[in-house]
């Protein structure tokens, strides 16, 4: 809508067409007329729109071709919309054939909170690549050289964007704990956000800012959740979480906290630990238990990846949107 940024050379080096609308601000007409003309030259028969802004421009008046179908896509709990935004989807949602949602936690919060029809819902999770049983893994530069950990250092680690609602004040409460029954616990944290500088504040207070590395935007991170010993996500609310799913891929054992999106990831004892949200000290416990106890953390973790094989491939989220497509057009 208003900038490519990295997938749209991507994209293009697939060979997929990419137009850059150069929104200006929140309803730009020129953004308006510049989508319409596109639309009506193309006709699509299938158009799909990701995120408030988008959904809401797709779905105005004029904007889609008659015979175009007009999916919308949701991709978290979106506890941040105020009143006008969930009213203008609720506004909307007589102007699209199809919603689809990554979890039924997203397409529960749609249903209640915007009043969107669930016969119009489709919910198609998130697809995480795997590697083959038995492939051989490309070597990976080791995080612990890297960031000067000595080789025995247990490493908590967490992927993502620092927001309030990653709630990780909690797990650097955890971590001050944690560190005083395990004293090589180390919290490793990849990613940017609002709220980094008042984390590193915080542990500064908590007396465990040497515990707590920050990467920042890393594009191996992958390659680093690989090395963690145990993954933490103590967020308030999510949509699906790839970082989760990306950790529970690589066989890392994790940790989160109790929230609808979670529990349809994480059955506790079985794909990993839930702890009560916002509980510093029951998240201590948990990773605790999985650092100290090597039995339960390879079975954590072994059945997290099967999971994420066995029903989260990127060939079954495919296959799901492409029978949303064909179920549409039919």
């Amino acid at each position: 809508m208003n900038r490519g940024g990295f997938y749209a050379q991507e994209l293009s080096r697939a060979g997929v067409h990419v137009d850059v609308l150069e929104k200006r601000f929140r309803f730009d007409p020129l953004t308006y007329f510049r989508l319409r003309q596109r639309l009506h030259e193309l006709q699509p028969d299938i158009i799909q729109s990701f995120l408030f802004s988008a959904n809401s421009y797709v779905r105005l008046p004029g904007i889609a071709p008659k015979s175009s179908k007009v999916i919308v896509s949701e991709r978290c709990v979106d506890t941040w919309k105020s009143g006008w935004q969930l009213r203008t989807d609720r506004w909307l949602s007589r102007r699209m054939q199809a919603m689809t949602a990554n979890s039924e936690s997203v397409a529960d919060f749609y249903a209640t909170k915007a009043g969107v029809p669930r016969n119009l819902m489709t919910v198609i999770p998130n697809g995480q690549p795997t590697p083959p049983v038995g492939a051989a893994e490309p070597a990976s530069p080791s995080l612990r050289e890297e960031i000067g950990l000595p080789a025995d250092a247990r490493i908590v680690g967490f992927v993502g964007r620092l927001a309030p609602q990653k709630c990780l004040a909690d797990l650097v409460w955890a971590i001050q704990l944690l560190y005083q029954v395990i004293d090589n616990a180390y919290l490793v944290v990849v990613g940017e956000g609002p709220v980094r500088d008042q984390l590193a504040e915080l542990a500064q207070s908590f007396d465990c800012r040497d515990r707590i590395i920050f990467l920042g935007h890393r594009t191996d991170a992958a390659a680093l959740t690989k090395q963690f010993d145990v993954f933490c996500l103590a967020s308030s609310f999510e949509g699906m979480s790839n970082s989760l799913m990306e950790a529970m891929a690589a066989a890392v054992p994790v940790a989160v906290s109790d929230i609808p999106s979670n529990r349809e990831l994480v059955e506790h004892e079985q794909t990993g630990l839930l702890f009560p949200h916002g509980d510093g000290a029951a998240m201590m416990k948990a990773l605790k238990r999985i650092l100290e106890d090597a039995e339960l953390a390879g079975r954590l973790g072994t059945a997290g990846f099967s999971l994420m094989s066995e029903h989260h491939s990127v060939e079954q989220m495919v296959q799901r949107h492409v029978d949303l497509y064909q179920e549409l057009c039919s």
